[in-house]
């Protein structure tokens, strides 16, 4: 599927590079409930880019183990009933009308590929196995430079693999979050990248480094993450919200503080 024109929010929803703890893992703290998903200005053009990546390029956007599909099921029912509605949207039997027309059956696919039909967000679901959390099942149309292929089956340090900052302490603490989560709880965490390339759908294999042309025009991008139990299936779902924006279009003080963490925001800095 080629790749559309920029799709942008016209602003990003939060800084996360400003506010307490910053960039660092975890960096959790609780929302409310209602504010699960978010769904913002960009939902019609995201949402049909989701739905051709999901028809051309279904291997490489979903994955799921097939002792998963009970926490799948918990987990799109836990989306129709949170999903941000709009005056546009309408529910007919069996399915949901989005709001850009597009008509959703809720039971003629994989659960999750529907609840990722229906959200902005991209959804894993974790699973305890052998004592520890495992990928078992996911929709990810938006991957932030890895592939999903490869972290199937992985456990959080596993998952975390390439992240410098992730050690066996973090790892422990990590998992210690996961075992204390309760259903009623979300968890929300943010992180920014700069990309040179807009394209949401960024699959990456490991170990692959990411080049960022010193003259090209600078995007960001940021992830709003989300934890949140299934009360049933017990299995935790880990959501992601991606957003992006021109980097000139931040506010002058939001991008300074930005370019002190990420010199690779300005332009003619390679990272």
């Amino acid at each position: 599927m080629t790749a559309p024109s920029p799709i942008c929010q016209s602003a990003l929803p939060f800084y996360p590079w400003t506010e307490p703890g910053g960039l660092r893992l975890p960096g959790l703290r609780p929302i409310q409930a209602e504010t699960w998903l978010l769904r913002d200005d960009a939902f019609d053009a995201q949402m049909a880019y989701r739905d051709g990546l999901i028809s051309t390029r279904r291997k490489s956007v979903f994955s799921a183990e097939a002792g998963a599909t009970e926490a799948a099921s918990e987990c799109l029912d836990l989306v129709v009933k949170n999903v941000p509605v709009g005056s546009a949207d309408r529910i007919q039997d069996k399915c949901i009308v989005r709001q850009d027309g597009a008509k959703v059956h809720l039971n003629d696919d994989h659960p999750l590929l529907i609840a990722g039909r229906l959200a902005q967000e991209d959804f894993c679901i974790l699973e305890r196995r052998r004592g520890r959390y495992v990928l078992t099942a996911a929709v990810l149309c938006f991957p932030a430079s890895w592939t999903l292929s490869e972290k199937m089956g992985r456990s959080l340090a596993g998952l975390h693999a390439p992240v410098e900052a992730f050690d066996a302490q973090l790892d422990k603490r990590i998992e210690r979050i996961f075992e204390a989560l309760l259903p009623d709880t979300v968890l929300m965490r943010g992180n920014a990248l700069i990309y040179t390339d807009p394209d949401l759908h960024q699959p990456r294999p490991e170990g692959t480094v990411r080049s960022v042309d010193p003259s090209a025009p600078r995007w960001v991008r940021v992830e709003r993450q989300t934890l949140r139990r299934l009360p049933q299936s017990e299995a935790v779902v880990f959501g992601i919200h991606t957003s992006l924006v021109p980097a000139e279009t931040l506010p002058g003080d939001a991008f300074n503080a930005l370019a002190v963490l990420k010199p690779e925001l300005r332009v003619g800095v390679s990272a």
